[in-house]
């Protein structure tokens, strides 16, 4: 392994973890000011950047070669604060929308909640799994969001929480399987994989 290989996998502050760092420490607070003092418009174009950034730090640190633990950590904890500060803001500005359609928001809300704290107790710390299902979920909850607040209809949103369930299922049935936590570990089907290999 050369140094410079050395170096880029030990440095913290990569560009995809300052995009990251961007959504935590940036967006979500700034979601929440545009929220509480009501400007719709700000709030939209913030939420785009918050989930353009979620989008773009992982692609970066894919092609960068950038993925590390940490990376792994602070992506959690900046879409932990960014939800919070999107459910917050929406029910602030759009309480009409929440009320119509409150299925889907606590199913959504739900598919994060649960698999963090069923993470939490049996680990001591949340997960990290980023699997390719709860990607898809994401960007479908983040296009649909986008979409029925601009004025779109409200059916991809309910699709888009359906997608968020078998997410947070998927994550449980993880932290079931697993005895030690572990980051990015793509779908339940590599880490049945994994353990079957293990036991060989």
């Amino acid at each position: 392994m050369s140094g410079a290989t050395r170096y880029r996998q030990h440095r913290r502050w990569t560009l995809a973890n300052a995009l990251t760092a961007f959504r935590l420490f940036i967006a979500a607070p700034a979601l929440v000011i545009l929220a509480g003092i009501g400007w719709h418009e700000g709030f939209l174009w913030m939420l785009m950047a918050s989930f353009v950034s979620d989008f773009l730090d992982g692609t970066v640190a894919r092609l960068m070669g950038g993925i590390t633990r940490f990376g792994a950590r602070l992506d959690s904890w900046a879409d932990g604060a960014a939800y919070c500060a999107i459910t917050l803001g929406i029910s602030l500005l759009w309480p009409h929308l929440v009320v119509q359609e409150w299925p889907a928001f606590v199913a959504i809300i739900a598919s994060f909640v649960l698999p963090g704290a069923f993470g939490f107790i049996r680990f001591g710390r949340f997960t990290s799994y980023h699997t390719v299902l709860v990607k898809v979920a994401v960007g479908a909850t983040a296009l649909a969001l986008l979409l029925v607040l601009w004025g779109g209809p409200v059916w991809p949103l309910r699709v888009a929480a359906l997608l968020a369930l078998a997410a947070a299922l998927e994550e449980i049935t993880i932290s079931c399987v697993l005895k030690t936590p572990q980051s990015n570990v793509g779908s339940i089907l590599k880490v049945w994989s994994e353990q079957r290999q293990k036991q060989l």
